[in-house]
């Protein structure tokens, strides 16, 4: 994995803590690319953060981890937008939980605070509200299970409790998600989430 920020201190702060974790091989912030976990630090979301952000990811393809202390409602989705699945509060950013969104990001996994989860989750009942009363809204166009799995993906729900609840095995709920991720180049379960939000599937 790669560090990015803005500033020495905040790079120089998050490398000695990553230091620490074997299991977290550091890289020069030159080489973030496919297979790279990108770490943004960064105080606040501003424009040239988004722009890196989406750099980082859509055309380097790396994943990436956002550090950030201030996140203002309507950036949530654009940062999700961007391909970003895992999110720290600056505030939280101990060298273990750096690391644990960092291996969640490698995974293709999402790793957002509860309390973000918790905007998520309202942002998708009034994005819903706001699709189902326009005319022409999507009423499907996924299939039926896999907007089952998005619903409790974007509950914050792992594989195994969505295998759970839907009583499918874990291997078929992976197999929904990678789907649906290919099928709409999507890039990893926060964007997906991001994607049926806006488009009214959920």
């Amino acid at each position: 994995m790669a560090v990015h920020a803005a500033d020495p201190i905040s790079r120089a702060g998050a490398v000695s803590q990553l230091r620490q974790h074997p299991v977290v091989e550091l890289r020069e912030e030159s080489d973030s690319g496919p297979g790279v976990v990108a770490l943004l630090v960064s105080e606040i979301l501003d424009e040239a953060t988004l722009s890196r952000l989406r750099r980082l990811v859509r055309s380097e393809g790396a994943k990436a981890v956002l550090v950030v202390g201030v996140l203002r409602e309507n950036e949530l989705l654009d940062v999700i937008e961007c391909g970003v699945g895992a999110i720290v509060w600056r505030h939280e950013a101990t060298g273990h939980r750096l690391a644990q969104a960092v291996l969640a990001a490698a995974r293709g996994d999402g790793d957002l605070p509860s309390d973000l989860l918790g905007r998520l989750i309202s942002q998708v009942g009034t994005l819903h509200r706001t699709a189902a009363g326009q005319p022409g809204a999507p009423t499907s166009g996924l299939a039926p299970r896999e907007v089952d799995v998005l619903r409790l993906v974007a509950e914050g729900l792992d594989t195994g409790e969505i295998a759970g609840k839907l009583s499918y095995s874990e291997r078929t709920v992976k197999n929904v998600m990678h789907g649906l991720t290919t099928r709409l180049h999507l890039r990893n379960r926060a964007h997906a989430v991001a994607y049926a939000l806006r488009e009214g599937y959920i």
